[in-house]
């Protein structure tokens, strides 16, 4: 199928129309890409690298924002304590904050799919373990399974090497909590599908069983799973950020939004707000775009709602 097939359905298709139709899925979608077009081209379009120990200046510390009194248009939205530009600073805090949510909702994705596919396919103990492990992971909160697995980490790695792989203990900390809902979902459509005509068929004619959930069944499962990714992301996000602002997510060496909301809360009540607020601001509104599009992806392939 060529390309220019391919975008006339994409273009014809109900998910296109419904896109059109809802002026506030476009805004959050615009939204969206800003803040990752931001944060993929932080290097070029920031005005400073805010990791840059030699371009650093204390006297510039504390500079509100360029409309504020004392304000300097070298910083649109002031400085830190340390005299890092907040603008920057928040364009590669997105940058740490999207990488770490996009990585955890992949292993949530990959582990949840899997093992519901399993579950639903095969059935008996399987499904049975599965369920069960399931249930009681959905009964403690992610972030204190989060929380627990980036406590374990700190105390069986040294404290350099911690912080060196932070990243990646986030990343396992926030994937292992969220896998328990694309589980359910994956095995709820894969029992729905696998008594069907088409995959007795393909069980007749000797196809293996892998081959038919991974091929035939799985497919049928993506839309429910990527309603719930987009919906999940924006809860990584807010999940990394939360364990960086209680100080056990990226250390200040390379600050997430929630490290930056963190830096900031302790000069909030001495006048020097824009530390926090703004950070604070983008995480909202980047958390609100990426559930507003989970919203619409949610009702756009709800085929009752067509």
């Amino acid at each position: 199928m060529s390309d220019t097939t391919l975008f006339s359905r994409l273009r014809e298709s109900d998910l296109w129309w419904s896109f059109r139709r809802s002026p506030l899925t476009v805004g959050a979608a615009v939204v969206t890409l800003l803040f990752f077009g931001g944060a993929v081209f932080a290097p070029w379009v920031a005005p400073y690298n805010p990791f840059d120990v030699k371009s650093l200046n204390l006297m510039d510390a504390f500079t509100p924002p360029a409309w504020a009194s004392g304000g300097s248009t070298a910083h649109l939205l002031g400085t830190d304590n340390q005299g890092r530009d907040v603008l920057s600073a928040i364009l590669y805090g997105t940058r740490v904050s999207l990488m770490i949510g996009l990585a955890a909702i992949v292993l949530s994705v990959t582990t949840g799919v899997l093992l519901g596919l399993l579950a639903g396919f095969r059935g008996g103990w399987a499904d049975a373990i599965v369920m069960r492990l399931a249930d009681i992971q959905l009964t403690v909160p992610a972030i204190l399974i989060a929380l627990t697995l980036d406590g374990v980490a700190r105390a069986a790695l040294p404290k350099n090497v911690h912080e060196e792989i932070a990243i990646w203990v986030l990343v396992l900390a926030i994937g292992f909590a969220y896998w328990p809902q694309f589980a359910r979902v994956t095995r709820a459509t894969t029992l729905a599908e696998k008594n069907k005509d088409y995959v007795n068929a393909a069980r007749i004619i000797g196809v293996p069983g892998a081959r038919i959930a991974l091929a035939h069944v799985l497919p049928n499962a993506w839309g429910p799973v990527l309603v719930i990714a987009t919906i999940e992301l924006a809860l990584a996000i807010i999940a990394e950020a939360s364990l960086s602002y209680l100080g056990v997510g990226m250390p200040p060496t390379q600050p997430s939004l929630g490290t930056l909301i963190r830096i900031g809360n302790a000069f909030l009540f001495s006048g020097e707000w824009w530390i926090a607020i703004f950070p604070a601001a983008a995480l909202v509104i980047l958390s609100l775009a990426v559930n507003l599009l989970g919203d619409w992806l949610r009702d756009a392939l709800n085929p009752k709602l067509r």
